[in-house]
């Protein structure tokens, strides 16, 4: 059994490599099937899993609750920042009415060694109310509706909906966003429309750890500006790697 593996939520903010012009070499190759990009998909899921295993939350939580706020504090900030400020921010705040009744400055600094943490306090303060409002105190589990919460996107939703609920969902962030342009696995820049693209050639049971691997994988060796295609196992069913093996 392959070993665990931790993955990140956090996205950091550069997007190098994104906009890069197709090589020749991708440019030339006659478009595939859709049958044959899932095909080709599935094969990239395989090696994906093979070399990271199951996926993990990094961050640090024992509720729903603990990890919506882990991870809207995890816009533009790594998982390690984050779990040095939220035992102390949920010792003070258990749950959303305590955090709800808050004042801005208590939460602000809780949270100050985070980046955009005044943004941040904000957003925590309203996504407590509207969960006291709106879901008697609970966390939703219907995108729609934590897309309605502040601090909360499609991406945020769906790292919820998969850990916390079980649900499938692809998390489209900033190496998602690249890797799966890269793999030539879609061609929009949209994190929608990738989404989408995606759901239609993998199947519901590997959208959330596909695209929490892509993550660690876009982390540790298809970097922004000059990825390690040379230490890729993925070189093979790659069309836009610089680096085939023999």
């Amino acid at each position: 059994m392959p070993a665990r593996a931790p993955s990140g939520f956090d996205a950091p903010s550069s997007r190098l490599g994104e906009g890069a012009p197709e090589p020749a070499k991708a440019r030339s190759r006659a478009r595939e099937t859709l049958s044959e990009k899932s095909a080709r998909a599935a094969s990239i899921a395989a090696g994906l899993a093979e070399l990271y295993g199951e996926v993990e939350c990094p961050l640090t939580h024992r509720n729903n609750f603990e990890l919506l706020v882990a991870v809207i504090l995890s816009a533009q900030c790594t998982d390690a920042a984050v779990n040095k400020v939220t035992p102390g921010l949920f010792a003070r705040y258990a749950d959303p009415a305590a955090l709800a009744l808050a004042s801005l400055d208590d939460i602000a600094s809780c949270i100050r060694s985070l980046g955009l943490f005044r943004a941040k306090a904000k957003s925590l303060k309203r996504c407590a109310e509207q969960l006291v409002r709106d879901h008697n105190g609970e966390v939703p589990s219907a995108m729609e509706d934590l897309t309605k919460l502040a601090g909360v996107g499609r991406k945020t939703a769906n790292v919820i909906r998969g850990h916390a609920f079980g649900e499938p969902g692809i998390a489209v962030d900033t190496h998602c966003r690249r890797l799966s342009r890269r793999l030539r696995l879609t061609r929009q820049l949209d994190p929608v429309k990738i989404e989408t693209d995606l759901a239609r050639i993998l199947p519901p049971a590997e959208w959330t750890n596909f695209s929490h691997r892509l993550i660690i994988h876009g982390r540790r060796v298809c970097f922004a500006r000059k990825p390690a295609c040379n230490r890729c196992t993925l070189t093979r069913l790659c069309p836009a790697a610089s680096f085939q093996p023999s």
